[in-house]
């Protein structure tokens, strides 16, 4: 018994340690940005299910946007689908968003904001919000938009418009005497998804102003937007950071395609790292600074965010990197220990449905309003997978050696 039970254990450990050698050079990513990305609808499956059974509210109670990301980010990534099907095949894409729009709506979706703020709610619940009803939008032909979603989506451009026309600072409150930049990006990449879809554009001079204050408000130290703001003046309060930077680079595409790319640059070398030798992943503190970790971060083994490096996932391929992309993909796929069933697939074994929202969410990124950038040069080398390759093949052979070895000696003369 005890010589079959090492044997069944020496298989199992082989079989795993092959399965993550397949998830590691198997595609992750879509092979173009108009394919759709392995498994994902497989994922909305799962995220439907834990929404269905109360998985916002409990994400609620982890942080304080929980409930508003588990939901603006499965009806932004059915938004994506959608854009990929063909035109008379959206109704499932166009459905599941508009019931993330309606519950981000509900009391329970605005709860966390305060209606005080100029404009109400302040600019993070109203950014996104205006994001994913101009993706609804996107999804329905030019000619036979829902008027109903269509004003809507004009008055609050407008009243976002507004805001940061008459704004001494480029970024808005979030919260009562709170200002993220990540936030107020969001928003400005709402407007320009308006002049996208509206056919007479408003907000290119917003657009002009806005990144004129941003320029002369960058993080000093890394030449980023910073992660906390100072609330009416713009002024940097906190050091760039990779949790809002990997978003901040997601949408700084659709708004300026020169500016996004200068800052994805900079970015990429200061927070793109391969800890241990052991593939890439993203720092939350620039290099050569550590900081503690937070609700946004997560833990920070090594200093790295695993939030981080999810989400940059998706701005890489906003950006046309697909080496890097599909590296954080790959490696995901085998750090991430996913579970697939022919009908859903979850990571970490469903433990945590935010997280697979955010992964979802990047997988499927591409530029809404701006053309496709040119690839910027590769930063991931092409055998990036060779260490973490040969820990696999020395797991997988590692049982195996001991009976090997006492087969060695049986056969001596």
């Amino acid at each position: 018994m005890l010589r079959w039970s090492r044997r069944l254990a020496a298989v199992v450990v082989s079989v795993c340690a092959l399965a993550g050698v397949v998830r590691l050079v198997a595609p992750a990513t879509a092979a173009s940005s108009a394919d759709e990305p392995p498994g994902v609808r497989r994922q909305l499956a799962f995220l439907r299910a834990e929404l269905d059974s109360g998985a916002g509210e409990q994400a609620q109670a982890l942080f304080p946007e929980g409930y508003f990301f588990l939901h603006v980010l499965y009806g932004l990534t059915w938004v994506e689908l959608g854009m990929r099907d063909q035109a008379g095949e959206r109704e499932a894409a166009l459905r599941e968003a508009r019931w993330a729009l309606g519950r981000l709506e509900s009391p329970a979706g605005r709860a966390p904001f305060s209606p005080d703020l100029t404009p109400s709610y302040g600019v993070f619940y109203r950014g996104w919000c205006n994001w994913l009803r101009g993706g609804v939008l996107s999804l329905q032909p030019a000619g036979r938009r829902d008027p109903a979603e269509l004003r809507r989506f004009e008055s609050d451009s407008a009243e976002l418009g507004e805001t940061f026309d008459d704004s001494g600072s480029p970024y808005l409150a979030a919260y009562p005497g709170q200002a993220w930049p990540v936030d107020s990006t969001v928003a400005m990449a709402s407007l320009r998804l308006h002049d996208r879809l509206a056919t007479t554009p408003r907000y290119s001079r917003t657009t002009a102003r806005w990144l004129q204050s941003v320029r002369a408000r960058l993080d000093p130290r890394t030449g980023l937007m910073p992660h906390r703001v100072e609330p009416g003046t713009g002024e940097p309060a906190e050091v760039a950071r990779g949790s809002s930077q990997s978003m901040i680079q997601r949408f700084l595409p659709d708004i300026d395609p020169a500016f996004a790319a200068e800052q994805y640059t900079r970015f990429r070398d200061r927070y793109v790292v391969t800890p241990l030798g052991l593939g890439p992943a993203v720092r939350e503190y620039p290099e050569g600074m550590d900081g503690p970790g937070d609700v946004d971060s997560g833990p920070l083994p090594l200093g790295v965010s695993l939030s981080a490096t999810a989400v940059t996932l998706g701005a890489a391929q906003a950006h046309g990197d697909t080496p890097l992309a599909s590296a954080l993909a790959n490696y995901g796929e085998l750090a991430g220990l996913p579970l697939d069933t022919p009908w859903t697939k979850r990571y970490a074994f469903g433990l945590l449905p935010i997280g697979d929202a955010f992964l979802a969410w990047s997988k499927t990124a591409r530029p809404w309003v701006a053309s496709p950038p040119a690839p910027p040069g590769a930063s991931v080398a092409p055998w990036w997978r060779v260490p973490l390759l040969a820990l696999l093949a020395l797991a997988g052979t590692a049982p195996w050696l001991p009976a090997l070895r006492r087969r060695g000696r049986t056969r001596r003369p």
